[in-house]
């Protein structure tokens, strides 16, 4: 028990270890939440493509002595509205559009990159660098992502109605292509508040794991934001602690915790899990052999 204790205590003990546990909780409560709309709405590749498209913004914005979050914030929407205008507007499909749109903003970024003289680390931008977390950047993170999760938990019927049937949703009135665009708006923020945590690749997991999970685990929706949080903060606080002893990145650590309990969820899971789906057709065949 003391050594488990001392495990957790050790890194806390250290001010830059507590700020990294801070940012890492409120990502992840801010990434679960939005996790499971994305998850219900089937939009986990429009995830990815704003996630890399934020890359040019930030590069701009250095350019232009901007704060690199808000630059970030506005090449994110604006991928997700491009992204939309193309949809609607062409014969291709959703999915192929981001696939273009955001492979295209990232390369654009990373072109820009190479031709700015910078002291910014690419792969503090591409995987995070959540050890080094100011202050500053702490309160920029809590204002973000705590302004974020009260918009989404006070429309969270809306929104999950729109989500779960966006023509029954217009139908009774709601107004839809604002629920469509604010949660456009909602996911490019969770994006900008993760930067530091988890960084342009890996947010990715961060806006689907936690959902994913919990869609194995429940059928009920309030319970499955309830089960996304709770894999999401336990995640950040395994992954954090676990990243100081093994010396690796925290970012990473965090994932990886996610996909394991991803994992245990597919093969666990009571009503759709692997194991369980197994079992129950072995229990129906050994019925219907002695009903025989």
């Amino acid at each position: 028990m003391s050594g488990l204790i001392d495990w957790v205590a050790v890194p806390l003990s250290y001010p830059f270890m507590q700020r990294a546990l801070v940012v890492s909780v409120l990502v992840a409560a801010v990434c679960a939440v939005l996790s499971c709309y994305l998850v219900l709405k089937g939009w986990s590749l429009m995830g990815d493509a704003v996630s890399h498209a934020v890359l040019p913004g930030i590069v701009l914005a250095y350019v232009l002595g901007l704060p690199l979050a808000f630059g970030a914030f506005i090449a994110g929407l604006s991928c997700a509205l491009f992204t939309g205008y193309l949809k609607e507007n062409s014969r291709i499909k959703e999915d192929t559009v981001m696939g273009i749109v955001f492979s295209g903003m990232f390369g654009l970024g990373l072109v820009m990159f190479t031709k700015v003289d910078t002291d910014q680390h690419l792969l503090h931008i591409l995987f995070g660098n959540v050890l080094g977390v100011t202050v500053q950047d702490l309160i920029e993170t809590a204002i973000v992502a705590g302004g974020t999760l009260v918009i989404v938990l006070l429309k969270r019927r809306d929104l999950l109605l729109y989500c779960f049937d966006p023509n029954h949703a217009r139908s009774i009135g709601l107004p839809v292509r604002v629920l469509h665009y604010g949660l456009l708006v909602l996911l490019s923020l969770t994006i900008v508040a993760s930067l530091k945590a988890v960084g342009i690749i890996l947010v990715i997991a961060m806006l689907i794991a936690p959902g994913a999970t919990a869609y194995l685990l429940t059928s009920r929706f309030e319970r499955m934001m309830a089960i996304a949080t709770a894999v999401a903060v336990s995640s950040a606080v395994l992954g954090t602690i676990a990243s100081f002893h093994i010396d690796g990145a925290t970012g990473a650590c965090i994932v990886l915790v996610q996909a394991a309990m991803f994992v245990l969820a597919f093969l666990f899971a009571p009503t759709h899990g692997l194991i369980w789906k197994r079992r129950r057709g072995e229990l129906a065949a050994a019925s219907s052999d002695a009903a025989r």
